[in-house]
């Protein structure tokens, strides 16, 4: 019989205990479904101390391992990630034993990656320099902020840089672990395992689908509120700041200081970025061509397409298809 895959999850004091549990239970399932014949996966749990360790929900998380004793090669070393709410803020939590322990293990370590706010821990650790990474939108601006070296995109679910990993909030970390099942099995267990799960193998859209209309205060305004939803619905259309102050039958003027009072940004960079979030959608789920994309999105030509993402992104419209 083949040896598993051994996988080790790192636990701290107030992890998010879906980021631990959600991908160990998807690698759970598809050793099931996989049966003898292929390789399945050994999970295991790793602190500190080898103590339990109690997670944000209060629940306590059982340790298999402490650092020490997770000696040898590691298949799959997984950082979950855990967040405070200080002062009405998010801030993710830096544990300086974890940051310590991964600067040893990583390079023993076929694949690493991150969830949530466990991109913090391996920026911190260093292993993230360099490369494109993701984590919870909340906290996205403060990894970019700190870690000025690490590429930090805060839309796609999961990123995959060579053999490190890091993806969205919390659930998304199952996401990334059945596109590891399929990494290492191919798309036929990692597809069987989404079912058994009732989850989807590939989901739809990314992080700026709960972000780009979310990231944004609450407005207790509802013209600002219904012209943001009107937005979203007429991506296509003329969005001149105009055009946008008649909708709210407001003068130009108090339409732009009452819009970034409640949004926090000015009507141009909010329509930019939900055209670029339609952009993306369609980069990633359609074959449709660069001119076609260009204009469905609103975004118009394909030279304004692509000094949209080169600048905000980094990158060029083909080059994000191939990635994402």
């Amino acid at each position: 019989m083949p040896q598993p895959h051994r996988v080790v999850i790192v636990a701290f004091p107030g992890i998010e205990l879906l980021d631990a549990t959600g991908p160990a239970e998807v690698f759970s399932v598809a050793s099931r479904v996989g049966g003898a014949d292929r390789t399945g996966y050994l999970v295991r749990i790793a602190t500190a101390d080898g103590a339990p360790v109690t997670t944000s929900s209060g629940v306590r998380l059982m340790a298999d391992l402490d650092f020490d004793d997770v000696a040898g090669p590691i298949d799959t070393l997984l950082v979950p990630g855990a967040i405070e709410l200080v002062d009405g803020g998010v801030e993710p939590v830096i544990d300086h034993q974890v940051t310590t322990w991964l600067q040893r293990a990583a390079p023993r370590a076929r694949r690493i990656g991150s969830i949530c706010a466990g991109a913090h821990l391996l920026a911190a650790a260093g292993l993230l320099e360099g490369r494109p990474a993701t984590t919870h939108w909340l906290t996205a601006d403060r990894l970019a902020a700190e870690h000025p070296g690490v590429r930090v995109d805060p839309d796609p679910i999961f990123i995959r840089d060579a053999r490190v990993w890091t993806c969205a909030g919390v659930t998304s970390g199952m996401d990334m672990a059945l596109a590891m099942v399929a990494e290492d099995h191919g798309q036929d267990l990692a597809l069987a395992t989404a079912r058994m799960m009732v989850m989807y193998v590939k989901r739809s859209g990314g992080q700026s689908q709960f972000s780009v209309p979310l990231s944004v205060q609450g407005s207790s305004d509802d013209r600002i509120d219904e012209l943001r939803r009107w937005i979203t619905e007429h991506l296509a259309e003329d969005l001149s700041l105009e055009v946008l102050a008649a909708r709210t039958h407001l003068s130009t003027r108090h339409f732009t200081r009452l819009f970034h009072q409640r949004t926090s940004t000015t009507p141009a960079a909010y329509v930019e970025a939900a055209r670029l979030e339609a952009a993306r959608r369609l980069l990633e789920d359609s074959d449709r061509s660069l001119p076609e994309v260009a204009a469905a999105s609103g975004l118009g030509s394909v030279e304004t397409l692509h000094r949209v993402f080169r600048r905000r992104l980094g990158t060029t419209p083909a080059e994000y298809r191939r990635r994402f």
